[in-house]
């Protein structure tokens, strides 16, 4: 009888191991199948109109590293694709632009609500205007109590449609011309984007003057693995600014010139639905240094921030209740 036994927990043995071992096979050979898989990841986008809800958050530290305030922009964006729209370009409607200063009310901009704009191309146009986006629209603004907006708020309200575009076009769409991603075609590889040490003007008519700029540092599109975003099966890529610099100027007046010069790096994850091919999540973050030139005392003023931000793609339903 103890013999019988014996046997019997040998077998259940043998068969547990026999089991262990097939559902690691399984397991390998599913894993090398997804992880050496080539995917497309520049294809065509689906003809549907799109709805995202953009948040961009400033936190300004003191150089002792303490929290000393924060604002936060909120961007309601439309998007009907070209061949629905019937332009050249995708149509782009801001339904709704908010911000919000520390503990204070969350206030609109009534000068962006319903603005349609039309979104070609990467670049720069004609007038030296970045996206084709219309400085004019950033001129003068004020919040829903009339009080107008201070120059860097302006450009930080400005700025927000310039991210917006530059994640979910430049980078999650394929190039032109340079490496893009488009490049990107199996798990784990990298690759230098084309806009690497790019330099674009960041002049925003009367508020920041000719001559300002951004420079890009070492840009570079890393394909990291998949992930779920919305119940969408997406490619998960990841973006990384490398090291990147600034200057800007501002003109208060005739006889006074302000100087602010810095450096920043800015990283984040795309997330790009593999069937439609629209993204349906980015998130960036951001450290910015500075020193800003007063021709006053005290002459020199430094400051550290940081930002953060997401981008989401949601449903017609959760759009109209934001």
């Amino acid at each position: 009888m103890k013999r019988k036994s014996v046997r019997l927990a040998i077998f259940s043995l043998v068969i547990f191991w026999a089991f262990v071992n097939l559902v690691k096979a399984q397991s390998s050979s599913f894993n090398e199948s997804i992880l050496a898989k080539k995917f497309n990841l520049a294809g065509e986008r689906s003809q549907e109109i799109q709805y995202f809800l953009m948040e961009s958050k400033l936190i300004n530290y003191a150089l002792d590293g303490t929290r000393i305030g924060t604002d936060i922009y909120r961007l309601r964006l439309k998007c009907v694709p070209a061949q629905i729209a019937g332009k050249e370009g995708d149509e782009y409607t801001c339904l709704r632009f908010t911000f919000q200063q520390g503990d204070a009310l969350e206030k609109a901009i009534p000068a962006l609500e319903n603005w349609t704009y039309v979104f070609k191309q990467a670049g720069i146009d004609e007038k030296g205007q970045v996206f084709g986006i219309d400085h004019g629209k950033f001129e003068n603004l004020v919040d829903t109590d009339g009080n107008a907006l201070t120059p860097d708020k302006a450009y930080h309200v400005y700025n927000t449609f310039i991210d917006f575009h530059s994640f979910s076009n430049v980078f999650a769409e394929p190039t032109p011309t340079g490496n893009g991603i488009q490049d990107l075609k199996k798990i784990g590889q990298k690759i230098v984007h084309e806009v690497a040490f790019s330099e674009p003007p960041v002049n925003l008519g009367s508020n920041i003057s000719e001559g300002s700029f951004f420079k890009n540092g070492e840009i570079t599109l890393e394909f990291k693995g998949l992930s779920v975003v919305n119940g969408r099966p997406c490619a998960l890529i990841e973006y990384d600014s490398g090291e990147s610099s600034f200057k800007t100027i501002m003109k208060p007046a005739s006889n006074i010139e302000i100087q602010t010069v810095g450096s920043s790096h800015y990283k984040g994850d795309i997330y790009k639905d593999l069937a439609t091919n629209w993204v349906q999540k980015i998130t960036m973050n951001e450290i910015v240094i500075s020193e800003t030139t007063l021709p006053m005392p005290p002459n020199k003023i430094n400051s550290v921030i940081e930002r953060n931000i997401i981008i989401r793609n949601i449903s017609q339903k959760e759009f109209g209740s934001n």
